[in-house]
C-alpha cells in the first residue's frame, strides 16, 4: 500500500516535527508553510504574518501501520485547538491551528474527530482548528529541519518543544516508534 500524506499546523513547526518524527509509522515529516498566497515564501515573510500561511509540517506516513485519526488525535494532545491565532507565546496567523486534509475521506475524518471532541468536552473552550483543503506545501528553510533532533539544548526547545515531546511519549507510549530506517 502506498504512503498517504497528512499536513497539520499547530503553532511552531518545530514541535509538530518532533513529536512526528517519533510516531511509529510515520515514514517522514517535513516542516514547511502552507495555506497562503505568496509562492515561494521564506520564514521571515511567513513570521511577519503577511502572506497567509501557515508554518505547518508534511507527513508521510503508512496508513497500515497508523491511521489518519491516530495522526489527529495525537495532533489534538499536544496543541491547543482553541486558542484563534496563537499558541502559547507564538501569536499570528502564522500559528493558527489547522488540518489541511488531502482527500474527502480526510476531511470526514477530521470533521468527525471534531465533532466527538466537542460532545465529549473534551476542551473547555470551543475548537477553533480549521478544516480545509490542501494546497501548496513549500518546504521550509534547511535550518529548520529536523529543528529539535540537532538543537535540543536551545531554550524554545527546552521550554516548549521538548514538554509536548514528553507528552506525546507519555500519552501515546504504545505509538512511540524505534530509530527511523
Amino acid at each position: 500500500m502506498p504512503l498517504e500524506t497528512a499536513t497539520l499546523a499547530g503553532g511552531c513547526f518545530w514541535c509538530l516535527e518532533a513529536v512526528y518524527d517519533q510516531v511509529s509509522g510515520v515514514k517522514d515529516v517535513v516542516s514547511g508553510y502552507t495555506g497562503g498566497y505568496v509562492p515561494n515564501p521564506t520564514y521571515r515573510r511567513v513570521c511577519d504574518g503577511n502572506t497567509g500561511h501557515a508554518e505547518a509540517v508534511q507527513i508521510q506516513f503508512d496508513p497500515e501501520q497508523i491511521s489518519y485519526r491516530e495522526l489527529l488525535e495525537i495532533f489534538f494532545s499536544i496543541h491547543d485547538p482553541t486558542t484563534l491565532n496563537r499558541q502559547g507565546a507564538d501569536v499570528g496567523t502564522q500559528y493558527r491551528s489547522a488540518i489541511f486534509y488531502h482527500s474527502e475521506e480526510q476531511r470526514q475524518v477530521a470533521e468527525q474527530l471534531v465533532r466527538e471532541l466537542t460532545e465529549q468536552q473534551v476542551f473547555r473552550d470551543p475548537i477553533v482548528t480549521q478544516i480545509v483543503p490542501a494546497t501548496t506545501f513549500y518546504p521550509a528553510e534547511e535550518y529548520h529541519q529536523e529543528y529539535f533532533a540537532r538543537n535540543p539544548y536551545q531554550p524554545y526547545c527546552q521550554f516548549v518543544v521538548a514538554p509536548k515531546v514528553a507528552k506525546f511519549q507519555k500519552l501515546f507510549a504504545h505509538r512511540v516508534a524505534g530509530e527511523k530506517s
